[in-house]
């Protein structure tokens, strides 16, 4: 029995016409084809979705292991299917439309919410952490605000959207801010409180149920978890196996601090919409804020690293530490989703080109 909190991530992808780059509403027929092979896909509010979803894990290991088969199956049912899967927050190209998936709430969704709806295509990354309840949960969400502007922008793979350069390394968090209850999670005083906000919001139609908890921390309404949010789709593999390892170490340090009584480090939510804003619009390779050390500017990669250094007795307990300041290292030298989408538009400003570069990052180390 492990002695630490277990994790699962659920990834959610695009599918895209091999030839023309613009999703395809092949969702359904996709999932029909992995489930064949022993993979159950879910289906997502686009028919242009898919979202796979590990097992719970205790290692890096065992979980990279699980989405690379993931990652293979659901890659070879698209193209079965006669589409491609991309690993992309947003889709490069010029959608006609995003089709609403034929399901009863999807419906409702689509009816409730119109255009924020229908704009959808939005594929984002979710890493659920073992923790005692949904008490916890909520403790451990005040606590690990500060940390999710930097998650953001270690993960941004949205930089080329319609056919252009959106001007922001995630482009998805701006759209996705639209939804009501989407974005960084307010500081609750207690799960009474957390539970309260759910139900005023449900009262006024900002959601429709609890599955539309949107904010990037939450605890999870299916398992004991809990379930951060906030990431775009990582390009690789690798980069969704480093975004588990520090969401966990993460996760445990705030339950240690909790359980020792330390106080929860006050922040203005001005500063947490800033710092949200700086890292979906400069990325992994720009500025970012520190809501720990005065509010102002300071490289994201620096900010990533004392982030890391803070977390490191929780990572160096798991045996993940190594593995954290490694991989790392190799993003820092080689880029994320969005620096590799911006150097392969700026090579010819071609979208086929992002559309490559991405469509090889998806299923690299498969």
């Amino acid at each position: 029995m492990s002695n630490h909190p277990t994790f699962g991530v659920e990834e959610e992808f695009l599918l895209i016409d091999p030839d023309s780059g613009e999703p395809v509403p092949l969702n359904t027929r996709v999932a029909e084809i992995a489930k064949a092979d022993g993979v159950e896909l879910q289906l997502e509010l686009t028919s242009c979705q898919v979202e796979t979803a590990t097992e719970v894990a205790d290692t890096v290991a065992g979980l990279r292991s699980q989405l690379q088969r993931l990652r293979r199956v659901a890659g070879t049912a698209a193209d079965a299917a006669g589409a491609r899967l991309l690993a992309v927050g947003l889709p490069p190209t010029l959608p006609r439309q995003f089709p609403i998936t034929d399901t009863p709430r999807y419906g409702r969704i689509a009816k409730q919410f119109g255009m924020i709806a229908h704009e959808q295509g939005i594929s984002g990354c979710h890493v659920h952490v073992a923790v005692p309840n949904r008490a916890a949960a909520i403790r451990v969400s005040n606590r690990i605000r500060q940390w999710l502007p930097l998650l953001l922008a270690l993960t941004a793979n949205s930089a080329i959207y319609r056919n252009a350069d959106s001007g922001h390394a995630s482009w998805r968090h701006v759209l996705w801010s639209r939804w009501p209850s989407a974005g960084p999670p307010p500081y609750f005083d207690s799960l009474d409180d957390y539970d309260g906000a759910v139900q005023m919001m449900q009262d006024i139609g900002a959601m429709l149920d609890d599955g539309m908890v949107y904010w990037d921390v939450r605890p999870s309404a299916n398992f004991p978890t809990v379930e951060v949010r906030v990431s775009d789709v990582p390009a690789t593999i690798a980069e969704s196996v480093l975004l588990a390892a520090l969401t966990r170490g993460a996760v445990m340090t705030a339950l240690e601090e909790d359980e020792r009584g330390v106080g929860v480090s006050p922040i203005a939510s001005h500063a947490v919409d800033a710092a949200y804003w700086k890292s979906a619009h400069d990325g992994l390779d720009g500025q970012a804020v520190d809501l720990l050390g005065g509010y102002g500017a300071a490289p994201a990669y620096e900010l990533l690293r004392a982030f890391v250094d803070m977390i490191a007795p929780a990572l160096r307990r798991v045996g993940d530490l190594e593995f954290v300041t490694d991989e790392l290292s190799r993003i820092h030298e080689q880029g994320n989703g969005a620096m590799r989408q911006r150097a392969a538009w700026e090579r010819r400003g071609q979208v086929s080109d992002v559309i490559e570069s991405s469509a090889a990052a998806t299923v690299e180390g498969c």
